[in-house]
């Protein structure tokens, strides 16, 4: 008992270093954004000013927001949908939509390797044990793969957590990348065609975009709710 609670304690401690961490670097972005922020927003409500910048940058503003959308996956805390909605605003539906895709690719791999390599430890500085608890019931679901892709395909579901969750189990490793993947398909393609089509002045399509998004959420949180009752009874 006194190894687990020192064990429980020294990750407390961790997790506070990561929390100070970050909350240091979210002050000093918020006094970026105080300085900047005027200047960006009015030069980024110009779409054919953006895509001018992205054709001049091509292969740096693509590894730019690719490489923000893979940290964004990592700190699982973090809301994804401002980063597709960039990627759709910046490249169009099909090339931000490729390039979340690509991002959603490696940030899964490198989380499932160190998962894997650290387990608990790791985990343990994003999630209570609560959240461990919650989902539970996949270690004893014979078909945990088809299972794990159901939840994922349901909008609304907690799949960046479900990415780290993911290592802890018996899942392959191309199992898991394939479902951590093409299971986010539906919400990205519906964040990129509403920012693609607010970019061409298409603001009826980017509305009706917007509407089917919040809708398969709200839908989709139901329907997981009630998946997760029935695997559970």
């Amino acid at each position: 008992m006194g190894e687990k609670n020192h064990s429980e304690t020294s990750l407390a401690r961790r997790r506070a270093r990561v929390v100070a961490a970050l909350v240091a670097v979210a002050a000093v972005l918020a006094l970026c954004c105080a300085r900047w922020m005027p200047e960006v927003y009015a030069w980024a409500s110009d779409p054919a000013a953006v895509r001018a910048f992205v054709a001049d940058h091509a292969l740096l503003s693509r590894l730019a927001v690719g490489g923000v959308n893979a940290l964004q996956i990592a700190l699982a805390f973090l809301p994804g949908e401002p980063v597709e909605l960039a990627a759709g605003y910046a490249f169009g539906f099909v090339e931000g939509t490729l390039v979340c895709m690509a991002a959603s690719a490696v940030a899964s791999s490198a989380i499932y390797w160190a998962v894997r390599r650290w387990g608990w430890s790791l985990v343990g500085l994003f999630f209570d044990r609560s959240h461990l608890d919650r989902f539970s019931w996949l270690h004893n679901t014979r078909r945990l793969e088809l299972v794990m892709l159901v939840v994922f395909l349901i909008p609304g579901t907690p799949k960046d957590f479900l990415t780290y969750f993911a290592g802890l189990t018996s899942m392959r490793f191309s199992a898991v990348l394939a479902i951590t993947t093409l299971g986010r398909i539906p919400s990205i393609v519906t964040s990129t065609v509403a920012a693609s089509a607010f970019g061409s002045g298409d603001y009826g399509v980017a509305a009706a975009s917007v509407v089917v998004a919040v809708a398969l959420a709200a839908a989709g949180g139901a329907l997981y709710k009630r998946f997760e009752a029935q695997v559970r009874g």
